[in-house]
């Protein structure tokens, strides 16, 4: 049985190009590089046993889309909005650990699998990073290889570099 869940689109020009805001009632659900593929989305929620019903945000401007264009701006380190993460439970596990990677700073997947208490699953940290709903919220792009190198973004490379160059002369020594 799948449960009936509304979910409101908001399309956000910002400096990295549009993204696609997705909020359910319990909070932001999933963020998207240009428009949304709604039928990507909806196979998805589909897994987790959700029937989604799509509206259209009416909002001018929702704490969401605010924070992202502060952030994006260099006005932001942080994101206090909601969020309703829906995931496997390893991927949510990982999707957590994500945002405690500061401002500014970078980790690895091995770094990452060890944070969780999982040192041998370096590639499905991997996998469950792909899979981020969040990006930018959940900072996905602050993940590099273990040598350091830029590796994989649902963004393309360089918007993930963009963004670290924003964080990093950001930073406040």
């Amino acid at each position: 049985m799948r449960v009936l869940t509304k979910f409101y689109v908001k399309e956000l020009t910002t400096p990295i190009g549009l993204l696609t805001v997705v909020m359910s009632e319990k909070g932001l659900a999933h963020v998207a590089f240009g428009a949304m593929n709604k039928v990507n989305l909806t196979a998805r929620l589909t897994r987790f046993g959700i029937k989604p019903e799509w509206y259209e945000l009416e909002e001018d401007e929702s704490l969401v889309c605010e924070q992202l264009t502060e952030y994006l701006n260099g006005e932001r380190h942080d994101f206090h909005v909601p969020i309703d993460l829906i995931g496997t439970p390893f991927q949510k596990k990982v999707w957590l650990a994500l945002r405690t990677i500061r401002y500014g700073e970078t980790k690895s997947y091995k770094e990452i699998a060890e944070m969780i208490g999982a040192p041998k699953a370096v590639r499905a940290v991997g996998g469950a990073n792909n899979k981020n709903p969040l990006p930018i919220v959940i900072p996905c792009h602050r993940v590099i290889g273990s040598n350091g190198a830029m590796v994989g973004y649902g963004g393309g490379l360089p918007t993930k570099e963009r963004l670290l160059a924003l964080e990093t002369n950001m930073k406040i020594s």
